[in-house]
């Protein structure tokens, strides 16, 4: 009695032996052909290719009676795979996909500012995200992470000097920087300092719900001189329609906080002539959501008028939302933050267009300083 498995999926660090494969067999009366080596790859990409190769896929399909193995009858030590996968449009991609993860052209550091660095899979879709495009245009990704409190002068958590020096000195030293979502006032003042450094020395940058909310706050402080322009989600003395950059939700409930998140995929409305317009390339998409405040729309156009675009919105039965900001691209190559979650529709294959933006710029900053020739 007991299980009696169709299949047996071996891992180790080189493939399995042939007298190996003939003992399993023995053992537990799995067929020599449905014993699966998973043996070490250069990149996880890798793996479903490595099951290809052994048949795998066509075993389910007779094991599930699915497409041609409709009928009775499994035999999987007399399997022949009637889907060429490896000829398909999918698998071929698929391919070109891990060789580019094995031949990256250059390297990129991206900087990811935020609060919760030290919780490892925290930011989990974002390191995904960033690889992802990192593989589309063909660069080694290297992740510098900086806890954002460690980035504000003035914060009294972070007493060691040098900590703030070696912080700032790997957001120098970084191609680009994210500065992803999160809850809570502490880091915010770190964030903002994070991203005034890249919009004044021109470092590609994606702000990512809280973090675009921290772009508007220091743009009104920096630009506008709106010097206690806050979120009102953490501040409540701020004078209405002029400090409060950042608001609560008109349709929200400050009493019930269960339930009253602006949550899943919404439609954005992007501007023609916008960089997110173009990285997208079309004119409404679906982002998730997951947020109770939003940028005050009454300071919309004094921050237009100073530079900051807002060239993606979405019109609900509350009325207009800001979803994207930008600078032009004749003042920033890279300056571009989301009040959506763009890293929960990356995928290996199709990287998130904001994310792919971000990994282009920095190529491009990084291939143009690699042709300047050094001066005696």
């Amino acid at each position: 009695m007991g299980l009696r498995p169709d299949f047996l999926c071996c891992r180790g660090s080189s493939p399995l032996d042939p007298s190996t494969v003939s003992k399993l067999s023995l053992f537990t009366s799995v067929p020599r052909g449905a014993i699966v080596s998973l043996f070490d790859v250069s990149n996880i990409y890798r793996v479903p290719l490595m099951m290809m190769e052994q048949n795998l896929h066509t075993m389910l399909l007779q094991r599930l009676r699915m497409g041609p193995f409709a009928t009775k009858g499994v035999d999987y030590t007399t399997v022949e795979d009637p889907t060429p996968l490896e000829e398909s449009e999918v698998i071929s991609d698929w391919i070109k996909l891990a060789d580019s993860v094995d031949e990256p052209e250059s390297e990129c550091v991206i900087a990811v500012v935020g609060k919760y660095v030290d919780q490892g899979d925290a930011y989990l879709s974002v390191v995904k995200a960033l690889t992802h495009a990192a593989i589309a245009t063909k660069q080694r990704l290297r992740l510098q992470w900086i806890e954002a409190s460690s980035l504000n002068p003035e914060e009294d958590e972070v007493r060691d000097t040098e900590t703030k020096k070696e912080s700032w000195d790997l957001l120098k030293n970084s191609d680009g920087v994210v500065v992803p979502g999160g809850f809570g006032i502490r880091g915010l003042e770190g964030k903002i300092s994070a991203i005034e450094y890249c919009r004044k020395n021109n470092v590609p940058f994606l702000g990512i719900c809280l973090g675009m909310q921290a772009a508007v706050i220091e743009y009104c402080r920096n630009v506008l001189g709106i010097e206690k322009a806050h979120s009102a989600e953490f501040i409540d003395e701020l004078v209405h329609d002029v400090e409060d950059a950042v608001i609560f939700m008109p349709e929200g409930d400050r009493e019930r906080m269960g339930g009253t998140m602006r949550l899943g995929a919404r439609e954005t409305i992007l501007k023609e002539d916008s960089r997110a317009r173009k990285l997208y390339g079309k004119e409404k998409v679906m982002e998730r959501h997951r947020h109770r405040y939003e940028v005050n729309p009454a300071l919309v156009s004094k921050l237009e008028e100073a530079g900051l675009r807002f060239v993606g919105r979405n019109t609900d039965s509350s009325g207009e939302r800001m979803e994207v900001c930008e600078l032009n691209d004749s003042n920033h190559p890279y300056f571009l933050a989301a009040q959506f979650h763009p890293e929960f529709t990356s995928r290996p294959e199709l990287p998130n267009p904001l994310f792919l933006g971000l990994l282009q710029s920095c190529k491009e900053i990084i291939s143009r300083k690699e042709d300047t020739p050094l001066v005696a």
